[in-house]
């Protein structure tokens, strides 16, 4: 019996009929259509979703495997990389072993960007890629599940709300997660649900806790527990924030009327603005992995935060934001005063907060 059949990636078995049910989709040929074809072509969709079809089945019809299909990633995130960003750098794989497996827990800024960015580095560097924690809010179309599950993504049911069904869906992530890490894969998971739309990181306790289940089930103490997950920290910044504006609108509209309702289709509308927007310069750096002897889920959410703050990579946006202007060229300047001019009014004392609270951050830790 597979008991992780419902969360888990589909394996090297599923991977032609999943790739077949994204050939006979029509909603996914007419996005790769939108995408990928000229405009009187998108308009006509018969032929349109013919080409795609072709086309993809060219490129797929002979793939079998979860590797097959990572490989394919890889060239599409080089591409993207090239052209959306002016450079991704990396620091601290001098903490990590290339044959131990690990669980990532990193700051959380765009919703696949993040984890795509960090097995870019680790494929760069000769490391498996890691699987990937998706919450299913994302999961509102069949082709997006498709396309997650085939990139090695796994499932955390936050739709669960009886108590009950809760903690059998918790209980069941920590317990994969777990078996994962045993059994040689590492985990990339965020540091708590949810984008930081404020640019405020911080782990929430909560996230600790879903781990610790399986520590007890083991009847394990807490450190010792932790300590076999070999958590490593990651901070991840961006010069130019992904899906600034849409973060900035919605926390403003939580500050005029109380709560935010999202659109149908906005987080899809966001994961499609985060691959397609420049983003400038873009930061990943590994922190060291955790031993501790810390007893409490918020003892240990404060040790990740150290270490996410203390490597986040501060860009010319963040130190020009908090009016330290000493440490950025003209060009970054200008670069940015223009960009900040196509903001809209009433957002831009939300958007000048969001970059410059890494800033703001660090100066009172340090």
């Amino acid at each position: 019996m597979d008991k992780y059949a419902d969360i888990r990636p589909y394996n090297d078995e599923e991977v032609a009929p999943a790739l077949a049910r994204l050939l006979a989709d029509n909603d996914f040929l007419d996005v790769i259509a939108k995408y990928t074809l000229p405009a009187f072509l998108v308009a006509w969709r018969p032929v349109s979703r013919f080409l795609v079809r072709w086309k993809l089945k060219n490129k797929w019809g002979n793939y079998t495997t979860v590797a097959q299909v990572q490989a394919e990633v890889a060239k599409y995130l080089s591409l993207l990389i090239d052209r959306t960003t002016q450079k991704v750098s990396f620091s601290g794989f001098e903490n990590l072993d290339s044959n131990k497996h690990y669980l990532f827990i990193s700051n959380h800024r765009d919703i696949v960007l993040d984890p795509a960015l960090l097995n870019w580095g680790l494929h760069r560097h000769g490391m498996d890629t890691v699987r990937i924690a998706i919450g299913d809010n994302l999961l509102q179309v069949p082709y997006i599940t498709e396309l997650m599950r085939l990139n090695k993504s796994f499932i955390v049911k936050r739709s669960a709300k009886a108590p009950k069904e809760m903690l059998r869906a918790l209980s069941q992530l920590s317990e994969y997660i777990f078996d994962s890490l045993q059994s040689g894969h590492s985990i990339w998971i965020a540091q708590k649900e949810g984008r930081a739309k404020d640019g405020v990181d911080f782990t929430d306790p909560a996230l600790i806790k879903m781990l610790q289940l399986q520590g007890r089930k083991l009847k394990l103490s807490f450190s010792e527990y932790i300590n076999q997950l070999h958590i490593v920290p990651v901070s991840i910044s961006y010069q130019y924030e992904p899906c600034a504006i849409a973060k900035a609108r919605e926390l403003v509209h939580k500050k005029q009327f109380g709560s935010y309702v999202k659109a149908k289709g906005e987080d899809i509308a966001s994961i499609f603005e985060g691959f397609s927007a420049d983003k400038g310069n873009v930061h990943v750096a590994f922190g060291k992995p955790i031993e501790t002897t810390v007893d409490n889920p918020d003892a240990l959410a404060d040790e990740i935060d150290a270490q996410i703050l203390s490597q986040y990579h501060l860009h010319s946006t963040n130190y020009l934001a908090a009016g330290d202007e000493q440490r950025v060229n003209s060009d970054e300047k200008a670069d940015f005063l223009a960009r900040l001019a196509k903001v809209p009014e009433e957002l831009k004392e939300q958007v000048l907060a969001m970059y410059a609270e890494p800033v703001k951050r660090k100066v009172h830790k340090e």
